[in-house]
């Protein structure tokens, strides 16, 4: 059976982990047997183009797992072949907090269908079906458009670009307005995308801390001081790993510092619209129209894999971004954007995001108050009103990272803060992303990891032996 995973290298979830998960999965239902010899780490890294510790990190968590055993001088064989009841518990039982995406149990399934249905029942589906615009599906781009103006987040020369996500409008700006070595100021920690992402253009980052309200601005203001970075991607709402928002007088004074200092403010707003409490605060956009690029997406309200984002900005700007697009896609897919702009016309959207805020604020509710009831003492959190992500430091002594396999052991995953640090390394930090999962799901998982982390606690006071093995990423 070949082994040939569709691996995401700007997914939150560590290639290792991706792999291992795929090659169980071609366990349980079966493509391999019990007895299957599994290629040598070597020439399946070369297969996939990775890192040989990659695939040795995959073999060795499905050898932990009990799904793969190794034999030295022989190679790694399928060791174990479950039963229909075994697979099921299997697949339902790891409680995941390592991704920050909507759980699929809430899809509004039959609504999608008739939206789908209506679409293609149309006259010009012919036409949708078509090569199209760089820029998009000009329908959608109209009403996503009249909405920007209504909120007051498009001045009259702004344009709007349909995207394959935020996360290609990032890569859109770094193809356009970057060249290797430039500067780009990002929060720290940040979402792995968006760092993979600059990274590899060859950009160079400069992490500014993130506090329990957002960007620390006495820190930017220092790196302004010895740096003149292109560009600051920020996410004011609910930023990615941690969940902060940044108050509105603090809005108003990094635009301020961004235009003193002649910088682009690219606001990311991927999760804008999921507050669960509070009141909102003005975008960057909305306070100054004319200097923010405004970056956002249908992902996280309705169907993450439909990929529909947009970008809005200044007409210029965004006729290079739509050439850089034609070179790289051609075109958005217009039918998923056509069933976009038929989901939200027909009011099923609104209705899907009042059910999302509501159940979203349930989940939230549950996760801060597993927070207190079982992570040990000494450990803080932040306190989002919205979003999918909350970020953990626990004591100081704890290793996140080192008590990753340990958790998963256990059938509970997370991500450390590692994956998410710019140029600050925080150990004993992680993220916790509570959207994927049900309130009952999240107090079982957070008692699980709250024993772990506690037990570590106790071991690392009482100056124990034992030694937590490491996460291999």
């Amino acid at each position: 059976m070949p082994i040939r995973p569709q691996l995401d290298a700007t997914s939150d979830t560590p290639l290792y982990r991706q792999l291992s998960d795929y090659i169980r999965d071609l366990i349980l239902t079966g493509r391999l047997s019990k007895g299957d010899r599994l290629p040598a780490t070597r020439e399946l890294a070369g297969t996939l183009g990775l890192n040989r510790s990659t695939v040795s990190a995959a073999y060795a968590a499905l050898e932990e797992s009990g799904f793969v055993q190794g034999h030295v001088g022989r190679g790694s064989f399928v060791a174990w072949v479950p039963s229909e009841q075994q697979i099921a518990r299997q697949l339902d039982d790891t409680i995941s907090f390592a991704t920050s995406r909507p759980s699929e149990e809430l899809f509004p399934l039959d609504e999608f269908r008739a939206s789908v249905e209506e679409v293609i029942a149309r006259s010009d589906v012919g036409h949708i079906l078509q090569l199209g615009s760089p820029y998009g599906y000009p329908p959608l781009r109209r009403y996503l458009m009249q909405q920007a103006r209504a909120a007051g987040l498009a001045p009259d020369d702004d344009e709007i670009v349909i995207t394959n996500g935020c996360q290609q409008a990032l890569d859109l700006l770094q193809r356009v307005l970057l060249r290797a070595g430039d500067s780009v100021v990002v929060e720290d920690p940040v979402y792995p995308g968006l760092k993979n992402l600059f990274e590899h253009a060859g950009a160079r980052l400069l992490g500014v801390p993130m506090t329990a309200e957002g960007l620390d601005l006495r820190h930017l203001a220092r790196v302004l001081e010895r740096e003149t970075p292109k560009m600051i991607v920020v996410t004011p709402n609910f930023q990615n790993p941690t969940g902060a928002t940044l108050p509105l007088e603090q809005r108003r004074t990094l635009l301020r510092m961004a235009q003193e200092a002649r910088m682009l403010v690219v606001e990311n707003d991927t999760y804008g619209d999921l507050r669960y409490a509070g009141t909102p605060v003005q975008n960057l956009k909305q306070i100054a129209p004319e200097q923010v690029v405004l970056l956002r997406t249908f992902s996280k309200v309705s169907f993450p894999g439909l990929r529909v984002g947009w970008v809005i900005g200044p007409r210029a700007l965004l006729a290079r971004l739509a050439e850089a697009k034609q070179w790289t896609d051609l075109h958005s897919d217009h039918l998923s954007q056509a069933v976009m702009l038929r989901f939200a016309e027909s009011g099923r959207l609104e209705l899907h995001r009042r059910r999302i805020l509501r159940v979203g604020g349930e989940q939230l509710a549950a996760v801060l108050a597993a927070c207190r009831s079982y992570l040990p003492p000494g450990s803080k959190w932040t306190q989002p009103q919205g979003g999918m992500n909350l970020w953990v430091r626990l004591p100081d002594m704890v290793d996140a990272a080192g008590l990753l396999e340990r958790a998963q052991r256990e059938r509970v995953s997370y991500l450390p803060g590692r994956f998410f640090e710019v140029s600050r390394p925080e150990p004993s930090s992680l993220r916790l992303s509570f959207a994927g999962l049900p309130p009952d799901r999240i107090t079982a998982g957070m008692a699980i990891l709250g024993r772990i982390f506690a037990s570590e606690v106790e071991r690392v006071k009482a100056g124990g032996s034992f030694d937590p093995a490491p996460a291999m990423v």
